[in-house]
């Protein structure tokens, strides 16, 4: 696909937190109930709201989010931990004293690593020698002729 720009690959991300997030959790080898299940009868059902369930991803939404899940590969460590939080709908004030950043410093971190990705999903390098500024302006504009 040659069509990405930061939005999308933010949207993917997000949608990829959200996929983890409804899967099962990971539980330990021969974990156990050992309490009987318990069968309501229809009077106990009286007056209860029903409670209702986002159905579980299907295979190819699992697939989506594993592929974005390894694109934080290609950022540094920091990066691509903002990122990854930013996803998961984590805010900004957590995020800064988790990273030791500024407000405006984890901002920008977290839109240079969305323009990597960008970069890196339109199939080239970002170039070294630029500055992070020059990177994320030009994040969405790969598709036409970048002047270096």
């Amino acid at each position: 696909m040659g069509d990405w720009t930061t939005t999308r690959v933010e949207d993917r991300l997000e949608s990829a937190a959200d996929v983890f997030r409804t899967l099962p959790g990971v539980m330990p080898q021969g974990f156990v109930n050992a309490w009987p299940e318990y069968f309501h009868s229809f009077a106990d059902k009286v007056g209860q709201e029903p409670q209702m369930r986002r159905p579980r991803p299907g295979p190819r939404q699992i697939t989506e989010a594993e592929e974005a899940l390894l694109w934080l590969r290609w950022l540094e460590r920091d990066d691509a931990r903002i990122v990854w939080l930013r996803a998961e709908r984590t805010p900004w004030k957590p995020i800064c004293w988790e990273m030791g950043l500024s407000r405006t410093a984890a901002t920008k971190r977290w839109q240079f690593g969305l323009a990597v990705i960008t970069w890196r999903l339109h199939g080239r390098l970002p170039p070294a020698r630029r500055s992070q500024r020059f990177v994320i302006e030009n994040a969405n504009s790969l598709s036409r002729t970048i002047v270096m």
